[in-house]
């Protein structure tokens, strides 16, 4: 029986029956849409002549664009039926039937002023719906600490505004920081600490931040014009720095030890950001700080200036206390944390030089390795 059956998924009801027809009711969606028309006799194409007689539905939504212009005060995005200079648009020229834009009005619109029907140039990068475009690199920074603000301000950065959290302890930093930004015209604005916290991502702020437009590296060339007019020329080369903090470091000891800048690569390297100019604190707005495409080419033209290239290495054939060449025109390259300096920068180098170290350590930090030797040179220049 059907009702014992052990089978699953059985069929217990009876079988759909004929479809019955609809009576004629749905007769004229059975009709044909004919032919398929030449492009010259479609409206929304573009090679459309505008001698034929335009549907009834592509007339209604040309005069709707008409008024729609007018009422705005610019020109409409229809074409001019019996006129072969037609940019179509939006409005009907470029819309098919249903409501939705051809692909051929879209070009139309972009080549509609340049010769050869070329389309225009997109004013930004191209971004899938949805998506949003990657921040670039020169988008803003919004600097943190008490030292590197009041520093930035009194370097006269253009910033543009300047976050103070609420509840935070007022000090002689703090006070000159909001002074500074109003006589400058700087907008002040007081925000909740939580919310200092969302916008530097949990980064160690001090209650006080301020929004600076992107760090402006110097050229290169620039940098050796201006040290080679000081009495003793130093500049840094730092080789494939990656930690922000290191670079940081790196250029408060610049500063501290007379160092007239500091240049990194462009690519597989730190540049300034916000946790770079936290660690320099401040230091980055006194040293010009330079961004090199090739380091090796760069520390080779600074050779033809007449600068002594000295690498540190832990293998370096020299001891940094026997650098004899300190008091003359020297370039200090430090490398990586983890490498060191690479095949090509140790090979330009005219001397490496290694720090001695009393116990067995494997090697020191970058910062630390450029702090000893640029304090190293500096006693050497000040003893001579």
């Amino acid at each position: 029986m059907p009702g014992n059956s052990p089978r699953r998924g059985r069929r217990v009801s009876a079988k759909k029956g004929a479809v019955r027809g609809s009576g004629g009711k749905n007769r004229n969606a059975l009709k044909g849409r004919g032919k398929t028309l030449p492009a010259d006799e479609r409206p929304w194409h573009k090679a459309y002549s505008g001698t034929e007689q335009v549907p009834q539905r592509t007339a209604w939504k040309q005069a709707k664009e008409r008024r729609a212009a007018a009422e705005e005060g610019r020109a409409p995005k229809v074409g001019i039926p019996g006129s072969k200079d037609t940019t179509w648009g939006a409005g009907g020229a470029g819309t098919k039937k249903g409501g939705r834009k051809s692909v051929s009005a879209g070009r139309g619109a972009a080549s509609a002023g340049r010769p050869g029907g070329k389309p225009a140039p997109r004013p930004g990068p191209r971004v899938a719906p949805g998506r949003r475009s990657a921040p670039g690199r020169e988008a803003a920074e919004l600097l943190v600490g008490r030292n590197p603000v009041v520093e930035a301000l009194r370097s006269q950065v253009p910033a543009t505004a300047l976050y103070v959290a609420q509840g935070i302890d007022i000090d002689d930093r703090v006070n000159e920081a909001v002074r500074t930004a109003a006589d400058r015209g700087i907008a002040i604005l007081e925000v909740s600490r939580a919310e200092l916290d969302r916008m530097t991502g949990g980064v160690l702020h001090q209650g006080i931040g301020v929004q600076v437009p992107p760090f402006a590296y110097q050229p290169f060339e620039d940098m050796l014009a201006v040290a080679l007019e000081q009495p003793s020329p130093l500049l840094v080369g730092l080789d494939g720095i990656t930690d922000p903090r290191n670079l940081g470091a790196v250029i408060r000891s610049a500063a501290a030890f007379g160092a007239q800048g500091v240049f990194v690569p462009e690519r597989r390297a730190a540049g300034i950001t916000a946790t770079a100019w936290r660690t320099s604190a401040g230091a980055a707005a006194r040293v010009p700080v330079s961004q090199v495409t090739n380091l090796t080419r760069s520390l080779k033209l600074a050779q033809q200036e007449g600068f002594l290239v000295v690498g540190l290495d832990a293998d370096g054939e020299t001891e940094l206390y026997d650098l004899e060449a300190a008091v003359g025109p020297l370039v200090l390259v430090v490398g990586s944390e983890g490498r060191g300096l690479s095949r090509l920068v140790g090979s330009t180098c005219d001397l490496r030089v290694s720090i001695p170290m009393v116990s067995e350590v494997e090697s020191l930090n970058a910062s630390v390795a450029a702090a000893v030797a640029l304090a190293e040179i500096s006693r050497r220049r000040l003893a001579a």
